[in-house]
């Protein structure tokens, strides 16, 4: 999936919460329907079987509940993609990366065989439809998911390369998959962020650390003996950069990848280093972006939002720029576009109790026209309104009512956007506002269930963009009638 992924460490975020968000989007030329659900213990398997690579993985006994955000059709497998248990752990699987041809050579993809009258079929390894489900419902850190993630790939392989979001209220590690069972890990310093885009991103490692006391890192046992037989050092003297050794170097991430690392590396950090210009430090097609930095300022959940929706704003490469010079409309891939799934911000909030730790903040549909709304991540259930999405399409359906918003903005952008982001501001600001009342009844009195509190963020959600959906096709059937009405003159 070709995916964007922000972590915030706690030192960073303008609360102190531990935050990891990622956009979900699907492959080109297609959407993939998507829900919020809450899995009980009683529903997970003891025994999984891969949709699309066969592979069988017994499983551990007295699983947690979790939330997840499978896919809403069935057909592909669960693709559980984000969520948080009820330990307070949380987790987001997966960002596609990218590797090279020694790595992949030396350590070929599981993939699966099907068989055939003479031969049996051969399993592929574990993949992006798999991992949440078998990861997050046994794990009580984030240092313990990367722990069994490590060992299932050690064990099973993988048929693609992957980048895992682990988290805790202390920590966050970023886990990347190597080859087809080798990977490697790194904690996100608590003072700065990460910000990945499908490709591999870790430019730092420390193998005396990760094979030794793994404060900060962690890896496959065999990883440095695996680098040196493959002669994957790339680096002049002593040091070690596993960008260079395991990632890409193609022409392609150029246009596709590096530019979104470098567009919110120029948000974040604006004074930091030069973004523009014939003398910037960093441009779009920078090969050596930093994999993490000191944000100038504490990073907000709005910020999260905002910058998972980027479209180059403020630069020539905006697509919908619509003055001056527009020869760079469009050179690079956005962050927003109009085939992302959801996306979700995991937020696990330090100063309240364990019960009220863990927001998911949501958004489905196209990140540049949705909201992005909180609910509670330790409940039994979650509200109709996130959960009943199928293949009909049904304003019904928050996932549904937010595709079809994005359908009839994008096309009438100027005339919309005002809008949308009224929309997105009125539904920030509620949220916040019932977050904080249902924390503080909570703790007060007890009168009030986490669900009760999500359904109302869900009744106030539902108005809301009832409301902008409204708004929205009248302005885009004036705007076509008034096309209609140019092209007719």
């Amino acid at each position: 999936m070709a995916c964007t992924t922000i972590l915030v460490g706690k030192n960073a975020s303008y609360d102190g919460s531990t935050m990891i968000a990622r956009n979900d989007d699907s492959g080109a030329g297609k959407f993939t329907a998507k829900k919020w659900v809450v899995m009980e213990p009683s529903q997970q398997p003891r025994v999984y079987r891969s949709v699309l690579s066969h592979v069988e993985i017994p499983l551990p006994e007295n699983p947690l509940r979790y939330t997840a955000m499978p896919n809403a059709v069935k057909g592909e497998g669960i693709w559980a993609a984000a969520g948080v248990n009820s330990e307070n752990v949380a987790m987001t699987a997966t960002e596609t990366i990218t590797s090279n041809a020694r790595v992949l050579g030396a350590d070929p993809l599981v993939t699966f065989e099907p068989g055939d009258e003479h031969t049996p079929e051969k399993a592929g390894g574990i993949g992006e439809e798999d991992i949440v489900l078998l990861v997050l419902p046994y794990i009580h850190s984030a240092r313990e998911g990367v722990e069994r993630l490590g060992s299932l790939l050690a064990q099973y392989g993988t048929y693609e390369m992957n980048g895992i979001g682990f988290q805790d209220v202390n920590e966050i590690w970023w886990l990347e998959t190597i080859g087809g069972h080798h990977w490697m890990a790194r904690r996100v310093p608590d003072d700065q962020y990460v910000i990945m885009p499908n490709q591999l991103g870790i430019d730092h490692f420390d193998f005396e650390d990760a094979l030794g006391a793994q404060k900060e890192f962690m890896c496959s046992a065999d990883l440095r003996a695996f680098v040196e037989k493959n002669h994957l050092n790339l680096n002049q003297g002593d040091a070690f950069n596993p960008r260079l050794a395991f990632g890409s170097h193609d022409d392609s991430d150029h246009t596709y990848n590096t530019p979104r690392a470098w567009a919110l590396f120029r948000y974040f950090n604006p004074r930091t280093y030069r973004w523009d210009g014939p003398d910037a430090d960093f441009t779009p097609v920078s090969d050596d972006l930093p994999w993490s930095l000191v944000p100038e300022h504490k990073i907000t959940v709005e910020e999260v939002k905002w910058a998972l929706s980027n479209h180059y704003q403020g630069t020539p490469y905006d697509p919908y720029r619509k003055h001056g010079d527009k020869s760079l409309c469009g050179t690079y891939r956005t962050i927003g576009i109009n085939r992302t799934s959801f996306m979700a911000c995991l937020q696990l909030r330090p100063y309240v109790p364990a019960e009220l730790q863990a927001i998911e903040w949501i958004c489905y549909g196209s990140n540049a026209f949705n909201a992005f709304v909180p609910f509670y991540a330790n409940v039994d259930g979650t509200p109709a309104y996130m959960n009943s999405t199928t293949a009909q399409v049904s304003t019904d359906s928050f996932y549904w009512a937010s595709r079809m918003i994005a359908a009839l903005s994008d096309a009438a952008y100027s005339y919309t956007s005002s809008h949308i982001e009224r929309y997105q501001n009125k539904v920030a600001i509620a949220g916040h506002r019932l977050i904080r009342e249902y924390d503080q009844r909570f703790m007060d009195t007890k009168d009030t269930t986490l669900e009760e509190a999500n359904e109302a963020i869900a009744e106030m959600l539902r108005r809301e963009t009832d409301d902008v959906l409204d708004k929205v096709l009248y302005e885009a059937s004036m705007h076509m009638k008034n096309a209609f009405a140019r092209s007719d003159a």
